[in-house]
């Protein structure tokens, strides 16, 4: 039986999360809980899967850990989330069935049914428990926001279109190429930036 037959006014754990429908995905966030159905578009899972692949070459070898979703992120009994991805640095974190404690990095990518709820609880509550660096990609409008934490809070989030590189705060060495992410032809970026550049020289 799900929470949701359940009072809603109480705070739920992360010992009653564990037994809800596993046909089902739900985050906690301050006790109440998030049904994350219905399941993500394919252009949802394809962008995800081009920036898994990126990053998870790039710390290969190294002592961060990349994980994708569903992977359960607890920060405490009344907050548990499934990020799209995240990274983890600390190997302390990481047990067999869940990170226990902030993510280095967590990227999320909006969808109708979420959008809101990233843009809102889920900035303040990893903002709360300190993760580092908060990703967020909205495949609708081909953008990425990047907050990063100072003093313990985010501030205006860096704003980066489709036709841009990014670089993370976290690994500023590692370079991400928004066009390849979001799959879109980089001639198109710049043809908008420098019109007639490709029609002049062909």
């Amino acid at each position: 039986m799900g929470p949701l037959a359940e009072d809603l006014k109480k705070r739920f754990t992360y010992a009653q999360y564990l037994t809800w429908d596993d046909d089902q995905r739900w985050e906690l966030i301050d006790g109440i809980p998030y049904n994350m159905t219905p399941a993500p578009t394919t252009r949802h899972q394809r962008i995800s899967s081009n920036l898994h692949l990126v990053i998870s070459e790039f710390l290969r070898g190294k002592q961060c850990r990349p994980f994708y979703a569903p992977t359960d992120v607890v920060f405490d009994d009344h907050n548990v989330v499934q990020p799209d991805l995240l990274v983890v640095c600390d190997r302390e974190k990481i047990t067999d069935a869940c990170i226990q404690g902030a993510p280095d990095v967590v990227v999320e990518i909006l969808s109708p049914a979420t959008g809101r709820k990233d843009r809102r609880e889920k900035r303040v509550l990893y903002e709360r428990f300190g993760v580092r660096e908060y990703i967020v990609l909205d495949p609708l409008n081909e953008t990425v926001e990047r907050l990063v934490l100072s003093d313990g809070r985010y501030g205006q989030p860096d704003v980066f279109g489709w036709d841009e590189t990014m670089t993370f705060h976290v690994f500023p060495e590692l370079e991400l190429k928004l066009w390849e992410v979001f799959e879109k032809e980089r001639t198109e970026a710049v043809h908008e930036r420098y019109p007639g550049y490709i029609a002049e020289n062909r």
